[in-house]
């Protein structure tokens, strides 16, 4: 797995160890860039961030900051590893997403939300998530969701784009 474009494409990223963790396919992450176009001085959130992948990739393409929410160590640890090996920085939060959004995090305001649930959770967290990430969100703010195609996430915003990738759903709301 690689950092696809920007200043830091072509590098390598480590994923967790784990069975519960789908890193999101360079493929996949191309083409979702595509959609998204330029995401320069964006303020990131990476929800469920395993590897961090898709917030390292927008700080590769010039987002201004990230912060990366998950749960589990060895995630924390590979999203350490990732931004310590490439020499950016972001803020990581070991938290359940849920907990964190509950909190405000922080009293920040996100441009681009990336929310990549395990996949047999995604049906179940999308009312919460729908309820708890306005509060996160700029006015111009757009969310993305990864989810399986015959179980998807589908959070109560405007929906702007929405692709297949053979069983993955990528999705992309107005916030």
């Amino acid at each position: 797995m690689r950092v696809v474009a920007g200043e830091l494409g072509g590098r390598r990223l480590h994923a967790p160890p784990s069975r519960g963790t789908r890193p999101t396919a360079d493929r996949v992450r191309e083409a979702l860039f595509s959609i998204l176009g330029d995401v320069s001085g964006a303020r990131v959130l990476d929800l469920y961030a395993g590897s961090g992948a898709l917030g390292i990739e927008a700080l590769s393409r010039g987002a201004a900051e990230a912060d990366f929410v998950d749960s589990g160590r060895r995630a924390i640890d590979a999203i350490m590893r990732n931004l310590g090996e490439l020499g950016i920085e972001g803020r990581v939060h070991r938290r359940d997403a849920l907990s964190w959004l509950a909190q405000a995090g922080g009293g920040r305001a996100y441009d681009l939300v990336f929310c990549d649930p395990p996949y047999d959770s995604a049906v179940r967290l999308a009312e919460p998530l729908s309820e708890r990430l306005p509060a996160l969100l700029t006015d111009s703010a757009r969310i993305v969701t990864e989810s399986d195609k015959r179980f998807p996430l589908e959070l109560s915003f405007p929906l702007l784009r929405e692709r297949s990738y053979g069983d993955t759903r990528i999705a992309v709301y107005r916030g």
